[in-house]
């Protein structure tokens, strides 16, 4: 009789454990929270004369539909390049067009005598700068290869008169220092920098060229 309690008192604890582990299968999962990334933080300017003496309008940069979101955007260029995926565990803290439009704010302003201006602040300004950004993501020529791209078209625009004074594209690449998100992140974000300085050269020419100063 010993033996046979036993046993079923040994069966019984082995369903309770089955139960016990199927439950937890079952139930609510951990997930993991996505790393969050921003640009890092912007380059020190070493104080120069102020290139820019109007008064210009900077909009908040816009994005393709595929661009907008938090999405650290790759394409695997050697398997299907017409396919933008993102990364599962990272993200941007907010859209690219969110984060380009501060700094491109930030480094207009420390170039400006009269500062810059936003379209929410109702204060009138002498020619606009809008910035549309074509791309901005990772690519793969291999899996241990890969290189970013920042894409963008700036409209330089008289606001008193409403006639484009100039446009062009600008494009910036740099080699991913890694092969993963952190790589795309830290390439993005020198490619970043380094289109505004170019775009700020090319605005100070143009507005000099319309006699802005």
């Amino acid at each position: 009789m010993t033996n046979r309690w036993q046993k079923a008192l040994y069966g019984a604890a082995s369903t309770l454990a089955v139960a016990a582990l199927a439950g937890c299968a079952l139930g609510p999962q951990m997930k993991e929270q996505p790393a969050s990334y921003d640009l890092g933080p912007p380059r020190s300017h070493a104080a120069t004369n102020p290139g820019i003496q109007a008064t210009l309008l900077l909009p908040e940069v816009t994005a393709p539909a595929w661009l907008d979101g938090q999405g650290i955007i790759y394409r695997l260029s050697y398997e299907d390049a017409a396919r933008p995926q993102a990364y599962a565990h990272s993200r941007w803290a907010a859209s690219p067009a969110a984060l380009l439009t501060q700094r491109l704010r930030n480094r207009f302003a420390a170039a400006s005598t009269s500062g810059i201006v936003t379209g929410s602040d109702g204060t009138r300004a002498d020619y606009a700068l809008r910035v549309e950004l074509e791309d901005f993501s990772q690519s793969f020529n291999a899996p241990n290869a890969s290189r970013v791209a920042v894409r963008a078209r700036a409209s330089l625009v008289n606001l008193a008169h409403r006639t484009l004074v100039a446009q062009r594209v600008f494009s910036v690449e740099r080699l991913a220092p890694s092969h993963d998100a952190r790589g795309a992140v830290t390439a993005l974000g020198e490619a970043s920098d380094d289109l505004f300085e170019r775009l700020l050269e090319w605005a100070e020419e143009r507005l000099r060229a319309a006699g802005s100063r």
